[in-house]
């Protein structure tokens, strides 16, 4: 029911999205670093598109993203649902 490539997609939005908030907090303490900003900047454009083409694939990420007739949110994966393993041959579906 679930690809490897959607499994791998979703492990790549959640490391770029740690990623910026690993940022956020740094920037709370140090407002001033220009390339903390820039890396923030980056990473924040790089989650929307990942976020944008998983849309695109496989439906609605979050409970506030546009839906499609029938409402599509409650056919994803809850995170119980996926065993995220540290290998990409070690996805089980």
């Amino acid at each position: 029911m679930y690809s490897k490539d959607m499994i791998n997609l979703l492990k790549e939005i959640m490391a770029v999205d740690f990623v910026l908030y690993e940022l956020g907090l740094f920037l709370d303490t140090h407002p001033n670093e220009k390339r903390a900003l820039e890396d923030h900047n980056s990473f924040t454009k790089k989650s929307y598109q990942l976020k944008t083409v998983y849309e695109e694939k496989y439906g609605p990420l979050h409970i506030n993203s546009i839906s499609g007739f029938p409402y599509q949110y409650i056919n994803e994966p809850w995170p119980w649902e996926i065993q995220y393993l540290g290998r990409e041959s070690d996805v089980v579906l």
